[in-house]
């Protein structure tokens, strides 16, 4: 019965959808739900955002500004709130939040546990609940589902006739009272060919009731939904997704560094091996990997694999590559100054673009982060400039503010990096009053004493 009248209110377009995480993943579709007319609420902790997203105000390069403003202050579709106990006005609630690593490298499932123990204790009755943070294999099952029963039993709206003989609360149950699945994100910053609607959504629930609400719902907001058994199905899909991008630039980035020291260029290797017309794909090297899923998953994998005594051996090779590429893009920058009969302590170092991929504002896990980082440790006197990053903090916790790319900025300095190729730097001016280039993103095709290639 709570299935029908749920189905009934999504044919009619009546459902009220929330998003819980307002970032890189959560904003986008939370506006794709508003443009399609769905009485969307967004789920915010940070009131700075919250408030930003009431006034019409676009913090998310991917989104533009005319449609935020349209479906929030135009259309009121669309509005955040610091209020989680609203969930019970949401007939579904998909979760965005982020999933760190710890210092230890290990999994940090907090901001999923707090979103589940919210969720439990402010659902109404026939909620549909969807994960998208990446996390590994059996999250949705073995952690997410007990949590929100658990949490449940503090709900006001839960069953709360006597469940045993001392009169403990029901609380929600799954199947009954609520629906739980996995769709991974798959957001890609700055592609401009693929986006929220477009980009097909892998969907794995844990009951054919679920599927069939869940593809109602997602379906409002996204064109192609393709739909596994499971949701531990669905989270392998996006482990799958993002290892294999980091099986393969790892691979790619460690035949580089070898390809520097016998003085091939890996470059020209690559323009070669592509002209095969089947069984191979061109990756390309680089500082390092950043963003938010491929440099964390193999982590998030391993942590589900020694609970199965399993050692994921290609997997584990290819996360510890990458993350020892920033480490030797260090010695690359020291190794162009000694050409100069100069040290990295006292030199001044300009790097261009912190952001982990081009023509983005998202510097998390930037490889160039971490390089600034050592090359500042090791007295290099550090300065960026990033059109799309105004300020950044390292890893260590240093602060910069992005200088100007001027011809005197550039003429100054005694090594320039190119860490991360935006189109917006004019090659040829910086090769023209620049004496010394470290070229990490294949920018400058200019062969020169000058020039460092990765």
């Amino acid at each position: 019965m709570i299935k029908q009248t749920l189905l009934q209110t999504i044919s009619r377009n009546q459902e009220t959808v929330g998003i819980i995480g307002l970032g890189y993943v959560g904003l986008p579709l939370a506006v794709n739900f508003a443009e399609a007319g769905i009485k969307t609420i967004g789920f915010e902790k940070s009131k700075e955002k919250a408030d930003m997203v009431n006034s019409g105000d676009n913090y998310i390069g991917d989104i533009r500004d005319a449609v935020l403003r349209e479906v929030v202050v135009d259309k009121l579709k669309l509005e955040a709130t610091t209020d989680f106990s609203r969930m019970k006005e949401c007939d579904a609630l998909l979760i965005c939040v982020p999933t760190p690593l710890d210092k230890f490298r290990k999994p940090d499932m907090s901001f999923i546990e707090s979103a589940c123990i919210e969720i439990g204790k402010n659902m109404k009755p026939g909620t549909f609940i969807s994960l998208e943070s990446t996390t590994y294999p059996t999250t949705t099952e073995d952690l997410m589902l007990p949590l929100i029963e658990e949490s449940s039993k503090l709900n006001p709206l839960a069953n709360r006739q006597p469940a045993t003989s001392n009169h403990q609360p029901k609380g929600f149950i799954h199947g009954k009272h609520f629906w739980l699945a996995y769709s991974p994100e798959r957001v890609d910053p700055g592609n401009k060919n693929f986006h929220t609607r477009n980009t097909p959504k892998v969907m794995g629930a844990m009951t054919e009731d679920g599927m069939e609400i869940g593809e109602a719902i997602y379906k409002k907001a996204i064109d192609n939904i393709h739909k596994v058994s499971s949701p531990r199905v669905a989270e392998m899909v996006k482990i799958l997704e993002n290892t294999y991008r980091l099986v393969n630039i790892s691979l790619i980035n460690e035949l580089a560094l070898l390809a520097g020291k016998m003085h091939i260029n890996i470059w020209e290797v690559i323009d070669a091996a592509k002209t095969k017309p089947f069984g191979f794909q061109a990756f390309y090297p680089g500082p390092g990997i950043g963003g938010h899923c491929i440099p964390l998953d193999p982590f998030y994998l391993e942590h589900i694999a020694k609970q199965y005594d399993f050692d994921l051996s290609m997997i584990h090779a290819a996360g510890h590559i990458n993350m020892r590429m920033p480490h030797y893009m260090y010695i690359k920058i020291s190794t162009a100054l000694n050409s100069q009969k100069k040290a990295v302590n006292g030199s001044t170092i300009l790097f261009l673009g912190v952001a982990y991929k081009p023509n983005i504002n998202d510097e998390r896990e930037s490889p160039a982060l971490e390089i600034m980082d050592i090359t500042a440790h090791k007295g290099g006197l550090v300065s960026y400039h990033d059109p799309y990053i105004p300020t950044v903090k390292t890893n260590d916790g240093r602060i910069f503010n992005s200088a100007d790319l001027s011809a005197k900025a550039l003429a100054t300095a005694d090594a320039v990096v190119l860490t991360t190729n935006h189109k917006d730097f004019d090659v040829e001016f910086i090769k023209e009053h620049t004496k010394l280039i470290v070229d990490l993103r294949n920018m400058v095709e200019e062969k020169s004493e000058r020039i460092f290639k990765l």
